[in-house]
């Protein structure tokens, strides 16, 4: 028997009421925590923002980006107040020049987007790792720049009496890291207060300050004004509005009047304001010009010969330098397995974004095994002769080594290789004594001084500022 047409009606109307819910616009809801974009808002509030941003470019029927949705929802949830997550619908007619203008060829598509020095330029890089919540969370975390200094008992003093009108923000922690939420603070005010981080071992330092729990926030209004202690929940907006009360924070997105990020003179040109509604399309958005697109990371430097691999970082007298020892390719025109292709492309976004930064980060060298002394190398410090992926770091002038071991990350992925790095940085991480005859001794070896395999931070290997925090959880993005 043929169903009423009025049961026909209940039977299409509980149907519909089952699919998911979508916004005219697209995949996400009016009250969704992703940003909705559109050509015009993306300049608006994307390019021209002081924050970093991840930004989806999807189609509603494509069956990967419904799967990604709930993922992706979560991670604009964990990194609210920290950075932009946003999404384009391709499928919309008037986005589709855009969505092609972009190099979308595929979706989801995702891309970081973070600030450079000239707004409305901004650096744009696919992401490509993993499509949970936790991986995208982390990723966009980590490309939070890092303008909070590193400081220890002997250069306190000095940092402190630079520019003392300034208002400054130091935060007391026991973390050798710094969270992408002191990051994220620190973008905020840039040019208004400056930011620096205090490890809990600098004894010194804590007892002047008196601080007796770890974090610990204190605020120097400046002007010889009496330091202040935060109190509250570390959580971004409280800690923004206690900061407040020394300078104002950067309006974002920054007025489009603006032509550079100068940190000298950012202060004066920038008064605060409200962040525009996502939902609404700012007046002054609607002339802006698509933002240029930086595209892929070039590669790190190769180290052809014997003489090129020693004279870089086989002397007594080499600093520290990270090693991709490549596998044999039996023909010129062979393509490396994927673990090597995924080392050499996670070095050299890790390289290119300490360049674009700035950042006094030791070299990277990928070295081929037509090079002889890669083998040598191998033999020496008892690596196998038939690995593919092979990530190491040494250096002569102290006489230790170590290696990067995949096997507790899982992978040879941006995260896990830039967490090791960083544990170099800070002298962390295991390291091993050079075996004898790895380093190249011509003439009389000269006499110096016998030190710890441990890395001293007085090492120019070592960045002055710190490393940035990988959060250990989805939620762990604002603590400090």
């Amino acid at each position: 028997m043929m169903p009423q047409p009025s049961s026909m009606l209940l039977l299409i109307s509980s149907l519909l009421a089952a699919l998911p819910a979508t916004s005219a616009s697209g995949l996400y809801t009016k009250n969704s925590p992703v940003l909705q974009l559109n050509q015009q808002t993306y300049n608006q509030l994307i390019a021209n923002s002081n924050h970093t941003s991840i930004v989806e470019f999807y189609a509603p029927w494509c069956g990967h980006c419904q799967n990604l949705k709930p993922a992706y929802e979560k991670v604009a949830k964990n990194l609210e107040g920290l950075a932009k997550v946003a999404a384009v619908n391709c499928d919309d007619d008037a986005n589709k020049p855009f969505c092609g203008q972009m190099g979308i060829q595929g979706f989801p598509t995702l891309k970081i987007v973070t600030a450079s020095k000239q707004l409305g330029r901004p650096l744009v890089e696919d992401y490509r790792g993993a499509r949970s919540a936790k991986a995208i969370a982390d990723a966009v975390a980590e490309r939070i720049p890092n303008h909070v200094k590193r400081l220890t008992d002997k250069n306190l003093d000095g940092w402190l009496s630079e520019n003392e009108a300034l208002p400054k923000a130091i935060l007391f922690t026991n973390k050798g890291t710094t969270s992408a939420l002191i990051r994220a603070l620190a973008v905020d005010f840039l040019g208004g207060i400056k930011f620096a981080q205090i490890r809990n071992k600098e004894t010194e330092a804590v007892e002047k300050f008196g601080v007796k729990q770890f974090p610990t926030l204190i605020l120097l209004p400046g002007d010889g004004k009496e330091p202040i202690t935060y109190d509250g929940e570390l959580k971004k907006k409280p800690m923004v509005e206690f900061l407040s009360q020394a300078a104002a924070p950067n309006p974002d997105p920054a007025p489009a009047k603006a032509k550079s990020r100068s940190v000298d003179n950012r202060a004066e040109k920038l008064k605060p304001t409200e962040s525009p509604d996502p939902q609404v399309v700012p007046e002054d958005a609607k002339e802006a010009k698509p933002a240029q697109v930086l595209v892929q990371a070039p590669d790190i430097d190769t180290l052809p010969t014997v003489e090129a691999l020693e004279a870089a970082c086989l002397t007594p007298k080499s600093g520290t330098c990270i090693l991709a020892l490549l596998p044999e390719q039996k023909e010129a025109d062979t393509d490396f397995p994927g673990p090597v292709k995924e080392a050499l492309r996670s070095l050299s976004e890790i390289a290119h974004k300490h360049s674009q930064r700035k950042s006094n980060l030791f070299p990277f060298y990928s070295v081929p095994a037509i090079n002889t002394g890669a083998q040598t190398l191998r033999d020496g410090l008892g690596l196998p002769a038939d690995e593919n992926a092979v990530i190491i770091v040494l250096n002569g002038r102290r006489g230790w080594w170590s290696r990067y071991d995949p096997s507790k990350s899982g992978d040879f992925g941006i995260a896990p290789v830039e967490a090791w790095i960083d544990a170099i940085r800070l002298g962390e991480g295991s390291k091993e004594k050079l075996p004898d005859g790895i380093l190249v001794v011509k003439g009389e070896p000269e006499k110096e001084p016998e030190e710890s395999v441990e890395e001293s931070v007085e090492d120019g290997s070592v960045e002055e500022e710190s490393a940035e925090e990988s959060p250990k959880q989805e939620k762990e993005h604002d603590e400090l």
